[in-house]
């Protein structure tokens, strides 16, 4: 099972309390910046790196908001430096498209390869909106709800400050 219903369906199995907002089909942080989200919700971006030598891979979550440094992230992560993946490594690893990639999206793989790293940012935030591997909802949980989602699939984790 892939897609949303892997989503929904691991959501439910943990208890996990949420809501769906439909929308235009959003690709980019700057189409999800566009739409009109209740003023309580934070919405995160997603990125999906891969290393220099591309054997590790990073799927990052962070503050709309926030610029992303791909040279401060390496230095972090110890990673070296860091890319964005290709469009196959994007379907191999995380199987959605772009425009749909978020911590939801690892649940499409079978193995826990893909390295989650959280901007401290979003620590303690009620109401966070991330993709349910569609680029035309977005799923509204809590911060902690999204930790215990990417901990339930056995994906390493990472809150980083100073992104």
């Amino acid at each position: 099972m892939r897609g949303q219903a892997i989503v929904y369906q691991t959501l439910d199995r943990l208890g996990i309390l949420y809501e769906c907002i439909e929308h235009e089909p959003a690709y980019t942080a700057e189409d999800m910046a566009a739409l009109p989200f209740p003023d309580d919700v934070r919405i995160a971006k997603n990125l999906f790196l891969r290393d220099a030598k591309g054997k590790r891979h990073f799927l990052v979550v962070m503050a709309l908001d926030r610029p992303a440094d791909l040279r401060r992230l390496g230095e972090l992560l110890g990673g070296g430096r860091l890319s964005f993946a290709s469009a196959d490594r994007l379907n191999r690893y995380l199987r959605v498209e772009r425009g749909a990639v978020s911590p939801f999206s690892i649940l499409n793989g079978d193995q826990a390869e893909v390295e989650v790293v959280v901007d401290a940012t979003l620590a303690g935030a009620q109401r966070i909106g991330i993709h349910p591997n569609d680029n035309t909802v977005t799923v509204c949980l809590r911060y902690d709800d999204i930790l215990r989602v990417i901990a339930d699939h056995g994906n390493p984790i990472r809150i980083l400050e100073n992104l």
